[in-house]
């Protein structure tokens, strides 16, 4: 018997900026633990990873994302025990049918021309046997070329998702935009329609045949793009000025939409396995465990005659007296509060921040790097204090900076510091100082992690205030 070949694809590229302040772009949700004790994305990977069976063989996952995540990427995947295949690095962002082509255009290498299983990486499941036993299913529709969505029957009128309208013999009839109110409620009355989850199963070659008929011109600038690619270990880079001439378009938009009465057959079949996209702080809550008074908490919180209130405590004690379906979620440098019923809003919130320049929407007060983290726990006129941890092994780049100096102080671990032409052994309780100006290095020889408190001091503080000559993770 011929074994047919899934490849799993990870859509790793969202921004899941209505789930701000605990998402933010450089640490966005598909990377946090917000259900069970694993990231979305790592949830997305191992799910993947069970799909074998009897006559199905499972590749690597395919990992789309963007260079600023590439070592969360490996990173998370390393603490699941798994390797990917390549991470496809966007260099800017194209929306979905771009990303699904370089993923189909990375599985056709070698004469390949597997079942590609395409889904977001910021989505959850209660049930993981019922989504690999739906995904399956789905693999084997689609080995003839037929294209796959999977569809989820609503359980609430629900506004913040496009639907799918079925036809007979599980043909899509037609895809439908996110509805009012009233409208989503009339889906629900009538059946027949299910949410569009963005999850998409299809042989590489049958995706590159229906997008060259609907369109060429998206097909022509992605495959130009990924001719001028470079191959660095994992990580594959699309040329960056071809990418930037690929049309911007979502892979609804691009083909699934035009097959209904077109040559390209295109089914839904049903995913029953408890999905949740987690698009909002909203969707958070309806997943949660609640209390008798349909609270969700998490992290240090104390709830006192609430109902229906989520309170989601990321560094201290929240308290919360007399709230209804209300949305409250700290971290060290942001609060939000906010109405369950508006939690698509906090978008608006996010774009503000944006227009204003303002570092929250970006960054968490805890850096993460591909050594390690940083966390920025003080700051005032010409100071600066940060904690830092260096993984074992692992080491910052060599450099300079132009406007500060910093104190080193080492709380637990060993650091090699190098400054200028002397290398130096710190442990604990010992300390350093780096002028303004002195080419340094800090490393981790040792075989647990390196913790130190960095205070920073001079006329500019700004993490662009660094000049590298030597970097282990590929940075200018």
């Amino acid at each position: 018997m011929i074994e047919l070949e899934i490849q799993p694809v990870i859509m790793a590229g969202g921004s899941g900026t209505r789930l701000w302040p605990l998402s933010r772009a450089g640490y966005p949700k598909q990377f946090l633990v917000l259900s069970g004790n694993s990231s979305l994305f790592q949830q997305a990977a191992e799910r993947l990873a069970d799909l074998k069976a009897p006559g199905l063989t499972v590749a690597p996952p395919l990992v789309v994302g963007n260079e600023e995540h590439r070592f969360l990427v490996l990173e998370q995947l390393r603490e699941c025990r798994l390797e990917p295949s390549a991470v496809l690095l966007e260099p800017c962002g194209r929306n979905t049918a771009p990303a699904v082509t370089l993923a189909a255009l990375q599985a056709r290498l070698e004469g390949r021309d597997p079942v590609l299983v395409v889904t977001p990486a910021d989505q959850t499941v209660t049930d993981p046997a019922a989504f690999a036993d739906a995904m399956r299913a789905a693999a084997r529709r689609a080995a003839d070329g037929t294209l796959v969505v999977l569809g989820i029957h609503p359980d609430r009128p629900e506004t913040g998702y496009g639907y799918i309208r079925a036809g007979e013999q599980d043909r899509v009839a037609a895809f439908v935009e996110k509805p009012d109110g009233a409208t989503a409620e009339r889906y629900l009355r009538e059946g027949g329609y299910c949410w569009n989850a963005g999850m998409f199963v299809l042989r590489a070659s049958a995706w590159l045949q229906a997008l060259a008929a609907f369109r060429p011109d998206i097909l022509a600038a992605t495959e130009a793009a990924f001719a001028g690619r470079k191959v660095d270990a994992r990580f594959v880079r699309p040329d960056a000025a071809g990418f930037a001439q690929v049309p911007s378009e979502s892979v609804d938009y691009a083909v699934m939409e035009r097959c209904p009465g077109s040559q390209f057959r295109l089914d839904m079949l049903p995913l029953d396995a408890g999905w949740n996209d987690l698009g909002a702080w909203d969707a958070v809550w309806q997943v949660g465990a609640k209390d008798a008074q349909g609270n969700v908490q998490r992290g240090d919180a104390l709830l006192e005659d609430c109902r229906n209130t989520l309170v989601h405590a990321s560094s201290r004690l929240v308290a919360a007296v007399g709230l209804d379906d209300v949305m409250v979620v700290e971290t060290p440098d942001a609060v939000l509060v906010i109405d369950r019923a508006r939690s698509q809003q906090v978008k608006a919130i996010v774009e503000r921040l944006a227009r204003e320049g303002r570092g929250e929407q970006t960054l968490h007060r805890k850096v993460h790097r591909p050594w390690g983290w940083y966390d920025g726990i003080d700051a005032g006129g010409r100071f600066q204090v940060k904690r830092i941890q260096v993984k074992p092994g692992a080491s910052l780049s060599l450099q300079k900076h132009h406007h500060r100096a910093e104190h080193w102080i080492v709380v637990s671990g060993t650091a090699e510091v190098r400054v200028g032409d002397k290398t130096l052994l710190l442990s604990e309780n010992q300390s350093t100082y780096i002028p303004l100006g002195e080419v340094h290095r800090l490393a981790n020889p040792g075989k647990v992690p390196l913790e130190i408190i960095e205070v920073q001091s001079g006329s500019y503080l700004g993490e662009d205030d660094i000049v590298r000559f030597e970097d282990s993770y590929g940075r200018t």
